[in-house]
């Protein structure tokens, strides 16, 4: 079961935000994933950005600069996103068991150079930005501001099929 892919972007212009920005602690007691909607980056502190807003309101990608995700290692973070209809990161880098936990929930953890970050920071700040993902072909385009830019991006053979499963307890399923 693939996921959509893309969509309205927001952009979080800063690196290391951690996974209790992404989701607080104190909400890792809920017994299901939809009680934590609410709380998504409910204590991101980030100039201009409120989360209980309309900022997250139809998004579908984030993006971010370096090291997003890091922190305590927990499933609750790309669950969050999930949540909310947020099934793409696109980011510099990650922190690597948050990454892992993205495609383990058949969700999309995009790396591209500084430069292109810097690119999509840049168009989305003259208008809204949406991205469209090519998972196949590895491909990203994002359009806003009568800009168009296309970029090429990395994943493993495996973590593509787990996204292509839906996650990777779905990958498992079809498999043993």
């Amino acid at each position: 079961m693939q996921k959509e892919f893309g969509g309205r972007a927001i952009v979080l212009d800063r690196s290391d935000i951690n996974t209790d920005e992404i989701i607080p602690a104190k909400y890792l007691t809920e017994v299901t994933k939809e009680a934590l909607k609410p709380y998504l980056l409910e204590d991101l502190k980030l100039e201009g950005f409120d989360p209980g807003g309309t900022a997250l309101a139809g998004a579908r990608v984030v993006i971010s600069r370096e090291n997003f995700g890091c922190g305590s290692s927990r499933e609750h973070a790309p669950w969050v996103f999930e949540v909310n209809g947020i099934h793409t990161i696109i980011a510099e880098s990650y922190a690597r068991i948050f990454r892992q936990n993205m495609f383990n929930c058949g969700m999309l953890a995009i790396e591209l150079p500084r430069t292109a970050i810097d690119a999509l920071i840049a168009q989305s700040a003259t208008a809204p930005l949406s991205v469209v993902v090519d998972l196949e072909g590895q491909k990203l385009t994002a359009t806003g501001g009568g800009q168009t830019l296309t970029y090429d991006f990395d994943i493993s053979s495996f973590d593509k099929a787990l996204v292509a499963a839906g996650g990777w307890v779905e990958f498992a399923d079809a498999r043993y």
